[in-house]
């Protein structure tokens, strides 16, 4: 493993965890909730997750840009960057439930190095070197080997910054997956959903407005188990991009043709 991967990917794994272990402490009581776009809302413990790793990678990499959920970007070094969430779940958190987590990513010239994911209460770490490493739990990675969508369970995610469009978008999504999948699930946590799709515990992950924060780290560890990602048009997806439709790759073809037109 190339030697300052490693060294970040142990700062990176030591930053998630404290910034999770904090999580878990301020979940036990209440917190002050905020509103932000429609009906999202942005927490105290989003806040204070996001300075303790914000600090943390600051003082690895002091001139990396950081993108975060909260703070936006800072930094001076454009090919170096940080994407960052801190709390991927704020509505599953503020309300006592256990499907959250924090998300860390190095890039280099756009493409992600390491990627780090902490869900505590799910009970998953996840760890990502280009090329090396693609663990979760401290075991390989390896997609599912469902072959049909008809015995795939599947998650969507429909979360409370959409607009009417785009919760009639997802929600047609949701009626055509409802007659042809085994399940259809809505957890709206993507880094994590990510994982689950890379752990071969979900088939399928359905993101029609996605971002750049919450599945940076994750996207390349379902690359790394045999999966895909990619957009309705079925070109692979980038962190940019706003479709994420996610798989075993088994199934991709059939997910994205019960997905046409959306």
């Amino acid at each position: 493993m190339n030697g300052r991967y490693r060294r970040l990917l142990a700062g990176a794994e030591d930053i998630a965890a404290r910034a999770a272990q904090t999580l878990v402490a301020m979940h036990a009581r209440p917190l002050d909730v905020a509103r932000k776009e429609l009906r999202d809302v942005v927490t105290e413990a989003d806040l204070a997750s996001e300075r303790l790793v914000i600090d943390g990678i600051r003082a690895l990499t002091p001139d990396a840009v950081i993108v975060s959920e909260e703070a936006g970007a800072s930094g001076q070094h454009a090919r170096l960057r940080w994407i960052v969430d801190p709390l991927d779940g704020t509505v599953n958190y503020a309300a006592g439930l256990p499907w959250f987590s924090v998300t860390i990513a190095y890039q280099e010239d756009g493409v992600t190095c390491v990627g780090v994911l902490h869900a505590p209460q799910a009970g998953i770490v996840a760890r990502y070197v280009e090329g090396d490493l693609a663990t979760i739990n401290a075991e390989d990675v390896r997609v599912s080997p469902c072959a049909s969508l008809a015995d795939a369970v599947v998650s969507v995610i429909l979360t409370s910054h959409f607009s009417d469009d785009e919760v009639t978008r997802t929600a047609e999504a949701i009626r055509r997956l409802g007659t042809r999948a085994r399940g259809v699930r809505i957890i709206v946590s993507g880094g994590l959903e990510l994982c689950l799709v890379a752990k071969g515990r979900l088939d399928a992950f359905v993101s029609l407005k996605a971002d750049a924060v919450s599945h940076a780290a994750a996207i390349p560890l379902v690359r790394a188990a045999g999966g895909r990602v990619t957009r309705l048009d079925g070109r692979d997806a980038n962190d940019d991009d706003l479709q994420k439709i996610a798989s075993n790759g088994h199934i991709h073809d059939e997910l994205l043709a019960c997905l046409n037109g959306l």
